[in-house]
């Protein structure tokens, strides 16, 4: 339940990011065609580079709850039986490490970082840490799905066991 209400919120919020995105670009190259000058709205590439950002991290926690990332299928799709079961596992605790590690850890001290140093962008005078937030964001995100496929595996594990000794 909990793991649907996290993927309604992660894929309306990836769906929001990008329309905004797109509409950042859209008034970008309307602004360059229609009004001649040399830079008419100053603040579009530099609010296109933060959404990319944000985009792209928070789409790539979402990809990793639907298990939809490359390297997972990839590896898990080719070892059968108990051995994929085995990859699975090893393969959402690497994705966990990393994410604690550089996600979460490295993002935070990031935007501690940028917090004490003060740090605006040039065009929008935007708080730069606020761009870097998504960082540990994302990788609690990701962090919870990969536990929570893990959880998955041994409970299914565990019923198909059980299933299979009242069979017997």
């Amino acid at each position: 339940m909990m793991r649907k209400i996290i993927d309604l919120i992660l894929s309306r919020l990836v769906i929001i990011v990008m329309a905004v995105l797109v509409l950042d670009v859209l008034l970008q190259v309307a602004s360059g065609i229609f009004i001649r000058t040399s830079s008419p709205f100053t603040f579009t590439g530099e609010l296109a580079e933060f959404l990319m950002i944000w985009v792209g991290m928070l789409g790539a926690a979402w990809v990793t709850g639907k298990q939809e990332h490359l390297a997972i299928k990839l590896i898990n799709n080719k070892l059968p039986g108990k051995a994929g079961k085995i990859t699975d596992v090893f393969i959402n605790i690497m994705v966990m490490l990393f994410a604690a590690s550089v996600l979460v850890a490295g993002g935070i001290r990031f935007v501690i970082i940028n917090i004490k140093l003060e740090q605006v962008s040039s065009a929008m005078q935007l708080p730069v840490w606020y761009v870097y937030l998504v960082l540990p964001l994302s990788g609690i995100f990701i962090i919870y799905y990969a536990a929570d496929d893990i959880i998955l595996m041994s409970n299914t594990k565990k019923g198909n066991n059980e299933n299979n000794k009242q069979g017997s």
